[in-house]
């Protein structure tokens, strides 16, 4: 390549051969990105800004259908890690909620957003409309990857979860219908649309992650490392099952991976591990291209309608989708601004802001550099002041709280039982529990303990310790009984069921 000349990249190789030359370096920069934070997401899009046109690699790539190809792909991935993330006891009392937000929620914001586009910057209808549908959509992970060192109350955080699972959905079916060339369908029509394309993509999701976790609760497979390939290939398969049958995809791959996360399957730890390692490739590789896709000399000139854009989505729309969105449900006003405030925009509508550029919409380069403009300028004001925020309004809680076994359950099919393998976590309340105060149900027994790096089989009085890892074996009967009792304690010490903290519930 000649000096000074930029490096084009139109196919898929050349595409792959950049992003892997950046991957050690969007992976160092998840550090910066934890230590400062700022959402990943904008790490990333710097990463790919920074090599592409008018950067200092200066490496061409124009190619939005390969983008929404890939985008697709990796919002799949990315979902289904969010699904098998999500904990049932705590977005179950948050669904209700979850679904007005995700559903009049979104409508409302299309509405107020698209109007102030059309009157304050003066786009077109179908321009405006595109982008209150484009931005419409949250990202749980931009809202969460800022708030680790203040942890929510777990109404806020299921409402916050299960909408930005949800609410992809309507948004995507709303984006294809507004960038179909010609005139769009009545406003009755779209909402039919929605609707069935929303009924399929239930139906279809809680089937297959149903049927997938019976099967592999009930079929040993030969190796371990299959555990977590089979969740995944299952959690696709929902996806593309969804978009077959006319649904909606990304709502089946989300419901499918949430009942997958909560069906207690063997090799979890594992699995969960392997599914976040492929949700943080997905992300990088996601936002370094849509990094490269944009062109900054182009951003200039709709750097101050982005601002006026995102003002009013952000102080207008938002809170009017949520208090509007939540009256019925009587949530505390604190709660209420927190969530406002916790729209954060993420990779999703980037990616949307692709549909109209493959399909020719008139305008669609000024649409995409809009949404492109607002999600950086507003999540790199948003991000940083979240903790700031849930601080004030006292709705942070103590990082001290007792986290959560991570029990391994390997099935020992010959033996009919379970070998349930965890380490203590420095805030576990099982910390100066003797084994007999664990009280297992009969048929689970603990059998081996690993402390500093020595074994030993424990006796009844054997005090536990942070840190220590325990094998637990238990019968089929009792497996369940068995993992509930040790989160039980874990969370409530060795009184737990006595004190009103019941025995727990085996969530992942």
């Amino acid at each position: 390549m000649e000096e000074g000349r930029p490096l084009t990249v139109h196919t898929l190789n050349e595409l792959l051969l950049v992003c892997s030359l950046v991957l050690l370096v969007a992976v160092a920069a998840v550090r910066l990105s934890s230590r400062s934070g700022l959402p990943s997401l904008l790490i990333y899009l710097g990463i790919g800004v920074a090599i592409g046109q008018d950067g200092i690699g200066n490496v061409v790539f124009d190619n939005a259908e390969l983008t929404q190809v890939i985008g697709y792909a990796a919002l799949v991935v990315i979902l289904a890690e969010g699904g098998l993330g999500t904990k049932w006891k705590e977005i179950r009392p948050a669904l209700p909620a979850a679904i007005m937000l995700s559903l009049v929620g979104v409508a409302i914001s299309v509405g107020v957003t698209a109007a102030g586009a059309h009157y304050l910057v003066g786009l077109e209808w179908r321009q405006a409309l595109l982008i209150g549908a484009v931005v419409s959509s949250t990202d749980a992970a931009a809202v969460f990857s800022v708030l680790r060192k203040v942890p929510l109350p777990s109404r806020i955080t299921g409402v916050l979860e299960a909408e930005s699972g949800f609410n992809d959905a309507p948004v995507v079916i709303l984006v294809v219908a507004l960038s179909t060339i010609g005139p769009a369908d009545a406003w009755y029509v779209l909402i039919g649309t929605i609707a069935l394309e929303l009924a399929i993509g239930v139906a279809i999701g809680l089937a297959v992650g149903f049927l997938g976790a019976y099967g592999l609760r009930h079929v040993a497979l030969p190796a371990s490392g299959l555990y977590p390939i089979a969740v995944m290939a299952i959690a696709i398969v929902a996806y593309a099952a969804g978009a077959m049958a006319h649904g909606s995809g990304f709502l089946a791959v989300y419901l499918a991976a949430m009942v997958l996360g909560n069906a207690k399957l063997p090799h979890w730890p594992a699995t969960r591990g392997f599914a976040d390692g492929l949700g943080w490739i997905a992300q990088i590789g996601m936002f370094v291209l849509l990094g490269l896709l944009v062109t900054p000399h182009e951003l200039v000139r709709d750097f101050w309608p982005a601002v006026v854009i995102g003002l009013v989505l952000t102080m207008v729309a938002r809170p009017l989708e949520v208090f509007l969105s939540l009256l019925p449900f009587r949530i505390p006003w604190r709660e209420q601004v927190l969530m406002s405030w916790a729209g954060l925009r993420g990779a999703v509508p980037i990616i949307l802001a692709t549909i109209p550029m493959v399909s020719g919409i008139e305008g669609s380069d000024r649409v995409f550099n809009i949404v492109f403009v607002l999600v950086v300028v507003y999540t790199l004001v948003q991000g940083p002041t979240l903790p700031w925020l849930a601080r004030r309004l006292d709705l942070g809680q103590s990082m001290e709280t007792a986290s959560d076994l991570g029990i391994e359950s390997a099935p020992l099919e010959k033996l009919r039982g379970h070998l349930l393998s965890f380490a203590i976590p420095p805030a576990s309340r099982m910390h100066g529990v003797e084994v007999s105060e664990l009280r297992l149900p009969p048929g689970a027994s603990v059998t081996l303990v690993v402390r500093e790096g020595k074994s030993f089989v424990p006796a009844p009085s054997t005090v536990l310790r942070r840190g220590d890892e325990l094998l637990v074996v238990a019968t089929d009967p009792v497996r369940d009984a068995a993992e509930a009792r040790l989160r039980a304690v874990a969370r409530g010490g060795k009184l737990a069921g006595w004190l009103g903290t019941g025995n727990g519930s085996a969530q992942h």
